[in-house]
């Protein structure tokens, strides 16, 4: 990164369920990777899961990356902005099908709440297909006011959500540096 400024932890959602979702995402980590000030550090499996809130509308892809940044979190949240609007991103209304959507779940142990970004993401404790690949690649993480994200895997297990193996195109996904880590049951 080649600052001295200390770089943030950061976790990143990632999500689609138009035009070839699981390309979308393989896409939209390649460019994570690219973020200014930004590295890549781990990537969870893909997850199949279903549409929560506006459920008439195809299956998702999800996947959480990983990011050691010196971008502050506006920064980044612009940097997101860009990659979804580069990778066809259009909202129509909240909750729409969509290419790509990246969100910003953490940063460090850090508290916002402005017009355009709340930190931790709000509802994160409340989603499987952010709980269980965030646990995927930080097992111990907490989420700020919450606790544990492991904890909350009880209240949410109603939600269906199933990850992909290899064979289903995601092994691609899978950074050669970082190694396999253990499903949480």
């Amino acid at each position: 990164m080649g600052n001295t400024e200390p770089a943030a932890v950061c976790y990143v959602a990632l999500g689609s369920n138009l035009r070839d979702p699981v390309r979308q995402v393989l896409q939209a980590s390649a460019a994570l990777k690219q973020l200014p000030g930004s590295r890549l550090v781990a990537q969870s499996s893909l997850y199949h899961s279903e549409a929560i809130g506006f459920t008439d509308q195809p299956d998702f892809i999800n996947a959480v990356v990983c990011l050691h940044t010196t971008l502050r979190p506006e920064q980044l949240l612009a940097g997101l902005l860009d990659i979804e609007a580069r990778l066809g991103r259009q909202r129509s209304f909240p909750n729409a099908p969509r290419v790509i959507d990246l969100d910003i779940l953490l940063y460090n142990q850090h508290r916002q709440h402005s017009e355009t970004l709340t930190l931790p993401h709000p509802r994160m404790h409340e989603r499987a297909f952010v709980l269980l690949p965030l646990i995927e690649i930080a097992p111990a993480v907490e989420i700020p006011g919450h606790g544990l994200a492991a904890h909350w895997l009880q209240h949410i297990s109603s939600q269906a959500i199933e990850r992909l193996d290899p064979g289903q195109g995601a092994e691609s996904c899978l950074p050669d540096t970082i190694g396999t880590h253990e499903y949480p049951e």
